[in-house]
């Protein structure tokens, strides 16, 4: 009797805040913490190398197309290379490769802080390193960054853009009760960002990821309006993780934080 009756008792929901750890140190030594950070090191490469350097080499290839083809192969060239990304290492890191999805994921109480901060790293470090090798590869090709003129408007683009990128993550990837989605998590990933390139490239760079507005900017010296991409990308991260970690992950089917392999 009494088991039925705890049964029906509902238990309370923890707010994902509640289940943010910082981890120890001891953690980011560990094989496989070390294992994930290279292989975040190694997706923001396979993502921001084509995607950049398709971008860069159509913008000399394209001169009468105008803008509307270099928009389209833009987006299409960062879509497939996102794919790609996270298909690699979904795995082994989870196949982040974005700043701003770590910290949705740490938000959510899914990877703790000081793992977060050597994925950051890994992906900043890819990031610069493409860029150097697309300058090395394509015999000096100037790599820019390219400041909102607006950069207000440019923040509240990027928090949408953010939003619909780490809430995607959380659907597909995060939440317990996805089931097998194998490929098809990093086709809904990598259709998400084609689709915000299309509609905000124009107007505001679209970029949703701090690591290839860093990368942009470490090279060619350009930091105007930089903040842009880490506030703007990390409050729609935490938008998405609040609303998706609160509304729809249930208490009861939640993967606590994997602290006790450490």
């Amino acid at each position: 009797m009494q088991q039925e009756l705890e049964k029906k008792v509902p238990r309370k929901k923890k707010m994902p805040i509640s289940r943010m750890s910082i981890g120890n140190f001891r953690e980011v030594t560990k094989q496989n913490a070390l294992k994930a950070a290279v292989a975040e090191f190694i997706c923001t490469i396979t993502f921001v190398f084509p995607a950049e350097g398709c971008a860069l080499l159509f913008s000399k290839m394209i001169t009468t197309g105008g803008p509307t083809a270099g928009l389209i192969s833009a987006s299409l060239s960062h879509g497939f290379a996102l794919f790609a990304a996270v298909s690699v290492g979904a795995n082994i890191s989870g196949g982040h490769v974005n700043p701003a999805v770590t910290f949705g994921a740490f938000v959510g109480g899914h990877i703790t802080f000081l793992r977060s901060i050597l994925y950051w790293i890994a992906q900043l470090l890819g990031s610069v390193v493409s860029v150097y090798l697309l300058k090395f590869a394509t015999n000096g090709l100037k790599v820019s960054a390219y400041p909102p003129a607006l950069p207000w408007d440019a923040v509240i683009f990027e928090i949408v853009m953010t939003f619909l990128l780490v809430y995607t993550y959380y659907a597909t990837a995060f939440d317990p009760k996805r089931g097998n989605m194998g490929i098809i998590s990093p086709i809904a990933i990598g259709l998400i960002v084609t689709a915000n390139i299309l509609s905000g490239g124009t107007l505001f760079g679209a970029a949703m990821n701090p690591a290839i507005a860093f990368g942009q900017a470490v090279i060619s010296s350009t930091w105007t309006h930089h903040w842009v991409y880490w506030l703007g990308n990390f409050v729609g991260a935490t938008i998405a993780a609040l609303v998706y970690q609160t509304i729809f992950i249930d208490n009861n089917t939640y993967e606590q934080l994997p602290i006790t392999d450490y």
